[in-house]
């Protein structure tokens, strides 16, 4: 085993990265993906033990909200914009912990169309007018949310070497609009509306295995990319499915708008930006 140094990754001239064939091998490809990336100091709370290589992976299925849409710039945005109204102001990080606690409440509706629900509840603890019609307002900013900037292309690039999936708790008319935001990459697409309910649920992973299953695949065929260790990485854990966490928030504290998970899950793969994982198939493919 490796020494990994704090906040660095395996250092890569432990290693012979070519195998005798001349190929990167599957575990060798995954330290130093994970050097790239950068890693935590234990390398046992990591993933590396990984059953594909990068392009074998025949599938990627990929959370929507939050990993490939900026959905707490969208709402920060829109909520600053009321506060400039009102005369007042709003700090970012606050109003997302607040938006948080009352997403998952037990009275929460489908997304986006809870969003109205949401910004009553948290409106006076912002200092915002409590009115329906700007519940309305922070619903409706969902169709000017704008992907993150490396997701189209990324997107692109990787529907080159295997078939996108979509996989959101969006309701299936917030899901389009994404989707065209992103230049409608995905050869699938799984909403709350199409399997009834919501990740981390696994009555949804079960409904997109179903479908890679009518194709003559299998789970083993799927890598599952996404950023909420909360929605995805740990219950894609669970259930046997690799996956790749795409850390969105590493240059910022604490988990902003996503629910913090119970514990952290190890990711096989671990990644800052979709660039990069679209980079590391294409170093992986040789």
């Amino acid at each position: 085993m490796p020494n990994w140094s704090r906040g660095k990754g395996p250092d890569p001239s432990k290693f012979d990265p070519f195998t005798k064939s001349g190929k990167i091998t599957r575990r060798q490809e995954q330290y130093n993906l994970l050097h790239e990336a950068g890693a935590p100091s234990e390398p046992e709370n990591w993933g590396i033990d990984v059953r594909k290589s990068l392009p074998e992976f025949k599938y990627m299925t990929f959370d929507v909200v939050g990993t490939l849409i900026d959905f707490e710039g969208g709402l920060k945005d829109c909520l600053a914009g009321i506060a400039a109204e009102a005369g007042a102001t709003i700090d970012g990080e606050e109003a997302l912990s607040l938006y948080r606690a009352a997403r998952y409440s037990k009275d929460a509706d489908l997304f986006p169309d809870d969003l109205v629900r949401v910004y009553l509840e948290i409106a006076p603890k912002l200092g915002l007018p409590a009115e329906p019609k700007y519940g309305e307002r922070f619903r409706d900013s969902t169709k000017n949310w704008k992907g993150f900037a490396d997701s189209a292309e990324a997107l692109a690039r990787l529907a080159k070497s295997c078939r996108l999936v979509a996989m959101t708790n969006a309701r299936r008319w917030a899901f389009d609009l994404f989707a065209q935001q992103l230049g409608n990459p995905f050869y699938a697409a799984f909403t709350a509306d199409d399997t009834g309910t919501e990740k981390p649920d696994p009555v949804f992973f079960e409904k997109v295995f179903d479908f890679v299953g009518s194709e003559g695949n299998s789970k083993d065929d799927i890598l599952h990319v996404a950023q909420s260790q909360y929605h995805d990485i740990g219950i894609s854990r669970k259930l046997g499915l690799a996956n790749c966490w795409i850390e969105r928030r590493h240059a910022q504290k604490g988990y902003g708008g996503t629910i913090e998970p119970a514990e952290f899950t190890a990711p096989d793969y671990h990644f800052t930006s979709m660039a990069a994982l679209a980079d590391a198939v294409v170093v992986a493919r040789g």
